[in-house]
C-alpha cells in the first residue's frame, strides 16, 4: 500500500456501509504512515456532512487509524485533559489522498479520567437491519467495541496520555513552518 508522507495534509473520508458518503474532514496532516497505520493531526479544520451541512472543529486532535484493528481513535485536547471520540469502523484504506473507512455508528467517548460511554446502540441496530450487515460483520465490530474497551481498561496506545501529548508536540513543529 502507498502511504502518504511525512508533514503531508490529507482528507479523512467516512462511509456508510452501503457506499453512501457520511462526512469529509477537509484536512489533516500526516506525523507518522505505515502499512498498518496512520497518525494525523488537524485544529480548526472544516468538515463537510453529507446532508450538505458544515462546521470546523474546535481544538485540536490527534488521529489513529488502523488497518488491523476495526475502529479509529480521535483524541481532542481540550483545556481539562484529553477527550477521546472512537468510531467503530472499518479498516482504513488510503488512496487518492485520503484516508477512508466504513462508519459502523458504534461510539466510544472517553471523558480525560477515563470513564467511558457507549453511543449510538440505537442508530447501530437501525443500520444493522436496514443495510443488512452480516453476522460475521456484526461479531467482528462488537468484538472490537471490546477490545478498545480493554485498551481504554488499560490505557494502551492513544489512552496513554503521554502519547498525545508527543504526537501534538510534533504537530506544532509543523504548524510553524
Amino acid at each position: 500500500m502507498v502511504v502518504p508522507n511525512q508533514g503531508s495534509p490529507i482528507k479523512i473520508v467516512s462511509y456508510k456501509h452501503d457506499g453512501q458518503l457520511h462526512r469529509t474532514w477537509q484536512e489533516t496532516t500526516v506525523l507518522k504512515a505505515t502499512n498498518s497505520r496512520i497518525i494525523g493531526a488537524n485544529d480548526r479544520t472544516k468538515v463537510f456532512e453529507s446532508d450538505g451541512r458544515t462546521w470546523v472543529t474546535r481544538e485540536p486532535a490527534i488521529c489513529f487509524f488502523y488497518t488491523k484493528y476495526w475502529f479509529n481513535i480521535i483524541g481532542m485536547l481540550r483545556e481539562d485533559g484529553i477527550h477521546y471520540y472512537c468510531n467503530i469502523s472499518s479498516p482504513f484504506i488510503y488512496e487518492s489522498g485520503a484516508v477512508k473507512y466504513i462508519d459502523y455508528d458504534l461510539d466510544i467517548k472517553v471523558f480525560p479520567d477515563m470513564t467511558y460511554t457507549l453511543l449510538d446502540e440505537d442508530e447501530y441496530a437501525l443500520h444493522r437491519e436496514r443495510m443488512n450487515y452480516p453476522e460475521v460483520l456484526d461479531r467482528i465490530l462488537w468484538n472490537n467495541v471490546s477490545q478498545l474497551k480493554q485498551m481504554i481498561h488499560q490505557r494502551k496506545g492513544p489512552f496513554a496520555y503521554e502519547h498525545v501529548e508527543r504526537w501534538y508536540e510534533m504537530f506544532l513543529t509543523y504548524r510553524s513552518f
